[in-house]
């Protein structure tokens, strides 16, 4: 079904109210500079630690995406629970009534932003760490076999991870309770699993971009990169679907 010319329109419209209200917070841009930084930090730490290159080296260089997840995950729940706090929510609602379109447009702007970030992100580390590999090692090179595939989806899993964390935004649109319920699934989750259910530690997201995704080749007992992509896809998905629904059905 084909949208109305309308719906494209006032959609073009409400991404662009998202992107300013986005671009011009501050906080934006020290997070997602955090993010970079972090990222490339670590893996220059971790490439100058390696010792021999019996490992998966393009993991060693891609470990420091994994710690940007949360920063991209907060920045995702605060873009829709801070309209909440701050009261900005009505006059964006009087804005874009259409609350399922105002959804989708912030799900459109911050997964794009995120997505640039993401894939920013993982090329400087993973040129980073490979410069600080020692002399000795031969560093990986993004024309060998699973190594560009790896840079690309831990870029997009940083995307995928902050649209999670948007969807929790939508659903609890309280800060504190979505921060603390994204921070238990992200990341506590897997320690608790890790000692209770090891075999699911593998569909935690932070599992999955580190173990499934940053990796030239699958472990076993992980989940193939492209299926862990697929998972990451679903919880984004869910949570923004169900996030809608709620939306569509509550007072601001």
């Amino acid at each position: 079904m084909i949208a109305e010319p309308g719906t494209l329109r006032r959609f073009a419209q409400a991404s662009r109210m998202e992107w300013i209200k986005l671009r011009s917070l501050r906080s934006t841009w020290w997070t997602l500079a955090a993010t970079v930084a972090g990222a490339t930090g670590i893996a220059v730490a971790v490439g100058a630690k390696t010792k021999d290159a019996s490992g998966d080296l393009t993991n060693n260089v891609l470990a420091g995406v994994a710690p940007g997840l949360l920063l991209i995950g907060v920045l995702g729940v605060l873009t829709m629970t801070g309209e909440y706090s701050s009261g900005m929510i009505r006059a964006t609602l009087a804005a874009v009534p259409g609350r399922s379109l105002l959804l989708a447009a912030k799900a459109a702007v911050f997964g794009g932003v995120t997505l640039a970030v993401g894939e920013a992100t993982a090329f400087l580390a993973f040129t980073a760490g490979r410069a600080a590999l020692p002399g000795r090692i031969p560093p990986p090179a993004l024309g060998q076999p699973g190594v560009l595939r790896a840079v690309l989806l831990s870029g997009a899993g940083i995307a995928l991870v902050g649209l999670f964390g948007l969807g929790l935004g939508a659903v609890i649109r309280h800060s504190a309770a979505a921060l603390a319920v994204y921070a238990g699934v992200v990341f506590v989750g897997g320690e608790l699993l890790f000692a209770l259910a090891p075999s699911v530690v593998r569909y935690v997201p932070l599992a999955i971009v580190g173990d499934s995704l940053a990796v030239s080749r699958a472990e076993a007992g992980t989940l193939s990169p492209w299926t862990g992509l697929a998972v990451l896809f679903l919880y984004a998905a869910v949570t923004l679907v169900a996030g809608g629904r709620l939306f569509t059905r509550r007072d601001a």
